[in-house]
């Protein structure tokens, strides 16, 4: 509920600080003293259009906030949740306008985008003027309404969740149906890959050492014969080898009259035998060439079926059994698919089982709970000034598929003369009427969930006498149920609020003030005899007062 509302600099309003009780608030004052004002800070602090206009003459800016008690309402807790701004049970809006034209929104102290304070303000106030039922106009809260009022809101999520899940298949679906063809296309390219590289009995060891075994037999004359010199100047009579050993024969000898060179020895003694070692290596390698003009031949012919795998897989020839796993991965993933493509199938089936299942238990449900509100609202406009009205709630199909929020929309129709045709309930003309026709509902679906608090701008306008009390007694039944704030011209209502504010305006030198303050027993009722009786407040008009708010209790 509003607990409080401060304007500063708007308009006609230097300062202002109102608190509001639960229950019922009336707003009264004289024609012109500015009880609009208060829609007007209340609708720039909910997200409506701001304009520099709007400040105060000779300052930069205006600012209003507002706070609310959300302790009982889950719906609004778990929206601040959702945005970051919950604030443990309350929630306070304020909104700067400067005198530029910019405008700054707050929530709970966050700066947010304008659109986030709009969201919030929906679930804390509906505005019912004679120009704005910023809720029930909508119709997807009419939906909502006559969801609550029939009590299948949790049914409708339910719904809503099978509509999403089958929305997300179906787009699945879809995607994967767009590219069969081309999966189908790359599957075949893939299996015939798959059967070049099993043809070409790959192993690790074959591609690891290929390369270097063609080089090899290419040249295997030319390192026979370079090998086969080398080893002759090794083994020669007088060869290296033959050097060595002579030479190690004698540094041993030396090496016994001075130690010193001794390491020296060692040196040239294992130089000697690597010499050895060496030519030892050389006779098994050149025992193992061969020059086979068959053998490099053979070795070409598979080095080049191997470069055109490589170079169909982009990689090296040492990689191309990895290519070969790629490969067999990859058929793998295109068979799954369309394994897949008719599990998606399967599951949209089932989900589209569940969801007519489910959507027919709603219309039935709708069907019955909307005559009834239908005969509610009905009822109540009859005694609210509007003899001969009639509100239909209508449920008409929608196109055959799987919809969000079930198979019909939710009209609220509406006539207000007998004879004439029902109408959408935005299409009303006359203000004063709509309001009649918004508050009918309002307390025919009071049990419904709403939000926490209603406010009525002249509901009463263009009734008088037993249908203005009638109109006081419906709108303290709904603050039963709401917060309800109430501007009023008519005694009858205003007797009704549990809470009375008066608005006044006085003219200073820096121009006209407004002002709003809350009534005392005394004051409230020489304010009802105001309304009453006139700006001459006779004896005869505050008794009356005094017995049209004693019975209003």
């Amino acid at each position: 509920m509003l607990s409080q509302l401060s304007v500063k600099n708007l308009a006609v309003v230097e300062r202002l600080d109102i608190s509001f009780d639960s229950g019922m608030s009336t707003v009264t004052g004289e024609t012109g003293a500015g009880k609009s004002i208060l829609l007007q800070a209340l609708n720039l602090v909910l997200g409506g259009r701001g304009d520099s206009a709007l400040v105060r003459h000779g300052k930069d800016k205006a600012e209003v906030s507002a706070a609310f008690d959300v302790e009982n309402h889950q719906k609004i807790q778990d929206y601040l949740q959702d945005q970051s701004l919950d604030d443990e049970g309350e929630c306070v809006l304020r909104r700067i306008i400067g005198n530029d034209g910019r405008s700054k929104a707050f929530v709970n102290g966050v700066n947010v985008p304008l659109s986030v304070i709009k969201g919030v303000g929906e679930l804390l106030i509906d505005m019912h003027g004679q120009n704005e039922h910023q809720l029930l106009l909508r119709p997807d809260q009419q939906r909502e309404l006559l969801d609550a009022y029939a009590q299948i809101t949790e049914e409708c999520s339910a719904l809503n969740q099978v509509v999403s899940e089958y929305k997300d298949t179906s787009r699945q679906i879809d995607g994967l149906s767009n590219n069969q063809d081309l999966q189908h296309q790359q599957q075949a390219l893939l299996q015939h890959q798959l059967i070049e590289l099993e043809d070409a009995m790959l192993t690790q060891d074959e591609l690891n050492s290929i390369e270097s075994d063609f080089k090899t037999s290419a040249n295997a004359a030319s390192l026979i014969e370079k090998t086969s010199n080398i080893l002759n100047k090794l083994e020669q009579e007088s060869g290296i080898n033959a050097q060595l050993n002579s030479l190690s024969y004698e540094l041993d000898l030396v090496a016994e009259t001075d130690v010193k060179l001794l390491p020296i020895a060692q040196m040239l003694s294992g130089a000697q035998v690597q010499a050895q070692e060496s030519v030892y290596e050389l006779n098994n390698y050149l025992s193992s060439l061969s020059v086979d003009e068959q053998t490099t031949a053979d070795l070409e012919a598979r080095l080049g079926e191997l470069h055109d795998l490589t170079r169909k897989h982009h990689c090296q020839i040492t990689e191309l059994i990895r290519a070969k796993d790629k490969v067999v991965i990859e058929l793998d993933r295109i068979g799954g698919t369309s394994e897949s493509l008719d599990d998606l199938k399967q599951q949209k089936q089932i989900l589209t089982q569940r969801y007519q299942k489910q959507t027919k238990i709603l219309s039935k449900v709708r069907m019955e709970k909307a005559q009834q509100l239908s005969d509610s609202v009905t009822q109540s406009m009859q005694v609210l000034g509007m003899p001969g009205s009639e509100v239909k709630v209508d449920l008409p199909k929608k196109e055959q598929g799987v919809h969000y929020n079930g198979d019909e929309n939710v009209v609220f129709l509406v006539k207000t003369n007998m004879g004439s045709d029902f109408k959408a309930l935005k299409k009303v003309a006359s203000g004063g009427e709509l309001s009649r026709v918004s508050l009918a509902i309002s307390v025919a679906s009071s049990d419904s969930e709403y939000t926490p608090t209603l406010i009525f701008d002249e509901v009463d306008v263009g009734i008088s006498g037993a249908v203005a009390e009638v109109v006081g007694q419906k709108l303290k039944q709904l603050s039963k149920h709401y917060q309800i704030i109430c501007i009023t011209h008519l005694a009858q209502v205003a007797a009704f609020g549990h809470q009375h504010l008066r608005v006044r305006k006085t003219q200073h030198n820096d121009g006209a003030q407004t002002t709003v303050e809350q009534l005392t027993s005394d004051d409230r009722v020489s304010e009802v005899a105001r309304i009453l009786g006139g700006a001459t407040i006779t004896d005869k008009a505050r008794k009356a007062a005094e017995e049209m708010i004693k019975q209003s209790a």
